[in-house]
This record gives C-alpha cells, sequence and structure tokens, in this order.
C-alpha cells in the first residue's frame, strides 16, 4: 500500500503533537504504580515558598533601586511565578488527583478530615496564585500556614487508618 503525501503529513503532524505535549503530560504520573514520595512533597512545596519568599524580597529591594535593574526584576519575577506554578502542579496533580481519596459522606469524622485537607489544599492553591500576582510577602506567610496545617491534616489520616 502506498503512502501519500497526505497519509505522511499525519504521521508527521502526530509526531510533533507527542513531542509538544510530553512535557504537558508529566506528573507523577496518574498511573496505579503506588510509588509515592509524600514528605518529598511537601518539602518541595517548602522549598518553593521560600523560593518564592526570596524572589519577592528581592524584586522589592531591586525596585526601590535609583535605577532599577528591570532585567534582574524580570527574571525574579518569571523565577517567582514559575515556583507558584510549581506548588499549584504538586497540589493539584498529585495531592488532590492522586491521593486525597474520596470519602462516603456517610462517614462522619473521615468525611469531615476529607473536607478540611480539600479545603487547605484550596487555599494553598489562592495563596500560591497571589504571590504569583502580587509582591506581597503576607501570601508566602499564609502559603507557610497552610501547609504546615495541611501537613498535619494529612499525615492524621495516614497514621489512623481511616
Amino acid at each position: 500500500m502506498k503512502k501519500t503525501v497526505f497519509d505522511k503529513l499525519k504521521i508527521v503532524m502526530v509526531l510533533v503533537s507527542v513531542m509538544v505535549f510530553a512535557s504537558i503530560i508529566y506528573s507523577h504520573c496518574q498511573i496505579p504504580c503506588g510509588i509515592y514520595g509524600d514528605e518529598g512533597r511537601f518539602d518541595m512545596i517548602a522549598e518553593n515558598i521560600t523560593t518564592i519568599e526570596k524572589s519577592i524580597t528581592l524584586i522589592n529591594e531591586l525596585s526601590k533601586q535609583q535605577k532599577p535593574n528591570y532585567n534582574q526584576i524580570v527574571r525574579w519575577v518569571q523565577n517567582k511565578e514559575k515556583h507558584a506554578d510549581d506548588i499549584s502542579h504538586i497540589v493539584t496533580y498529585y495531592f488532590l488527583a492522586q491521593r486525597i481519596t474520596p470519602v462516603d459522606n456517610s462517614t462522619e469524622e473521615p468525611y469531615k478530615r476529607y473536607i478540611e485537607k480539600l479545603t487547605l489544599l484550596h487555599e494553598m492553591l489562592v495563596y500560591s496564585m497571589k504571590a504569583k500576582q502580587t509582591t506581597d510577602l503576607k501570601n508566602v506567610e499564609k502559603l507557610r500556614e497552610v501547609l504546615a496545617k495541611f501537613r498535619t491534616a494529612y499525615f492524621f489520616k495516614n497514621s489512623k487508618k481511616n
């Protein structure tokens, strides 16, 4: 069977699409492999928060200079935004999609803990968005507070099988 130019073009388009979207598809991995690194994810979020804090501090310092170095300011803004996105990615694709499982609402205490975890993860998403949009260090403080609360709520779940 002879391939037409159209058939070859379709193959090329599929290959290009796979290469372009391969990086977007990455996340831990949503295949039921059973390999999880919960502590590592908490450490990654904490590191991202610290990086956002440093970025905000430097953006504010550089902006106050007599002759601001706009190139450096832009780089620190991009860095801050990337790390805020990283937090959102971990919260969404690791915790919400894979680790926090729905609980029957007829089981009062487990359901209450489930709602608490969802609420804390939502707060983390909101404060990471606010940290991305502003240079207010209060959002960094709130991220740290929410992360600590979520850690407590999350590992309570894992130590007391509900």
